[in-house]
């Protein structure tokens, strides 16, 4: 409760409460704050175990967010987890994905992100699963990697 409170304050409007009961929450994070080239959507289930026992169950989404980019971003928030087992990470998680939002900015030529799809992606997804603002957290194993445990998903809809 004092982490969800603190991130509460800390990001502000950033910060959204998509079912307090089932402890999910949603930040949407930017390379900055003026004028964001690069913006992502963190969204987090809080389960009973966490955080001393189990890690948050997570989706990042962003349009321009696939294939390497996607696996080497799981990867380093697995390895913040890994890094600080029973411990507190939503800030940690939120902060590394503010670093690497910020280094793509910043190695990033055109003003605007480029997320021109080819037209056989366009027919595969739609965009469906990159929509920037809070929804609830789709219940895909592969997308969470494999963080789901069969307790975790009892009672989810």
């Amino acid at each position: 409760i004092d982490e969800i409170e603190a991130l509460s304050s800390i990001y502000g409007e950033d910060w959204c409460v998509v079912d307090e009961d089932e402890k999910i929450y949603c930040i949407k994070i930017s390379d900055c704050l003026d004028q964001p080239k690069w913006t992502l959507c963190l969204q987090v289930i809080l389960p009973p175990g966490y955080p001393t026992a189990e890690p948050p169950i997570y989706q990042l989404n962003a349009p321009w967010l696939r294939g390497q980019d996607y696996v080497q971003l799981a990867n380093s928030l697995e390895e913040i987890y890994l890094q600080n087992l029973g411990e507190s990470i939503l800030y940690l998680w939120v902060e590394k994905i503010r670093e690497v939002l910020i280094e793509k900015a910043q190695s990033s030529e055109p003003a605007e992100p480029d997320i021109k799809k080819t037209t056989e992606e366009a027919d595969e997804d739609d965009g469906e699963d990159f929509l920037l603002e809070c929804q609830p957290i789709q219940q895909d194993p592969i997308q969470m990697l494999n963080c789901l445990t069969p307790e975790s998903q009892e009672g989810k809809k």
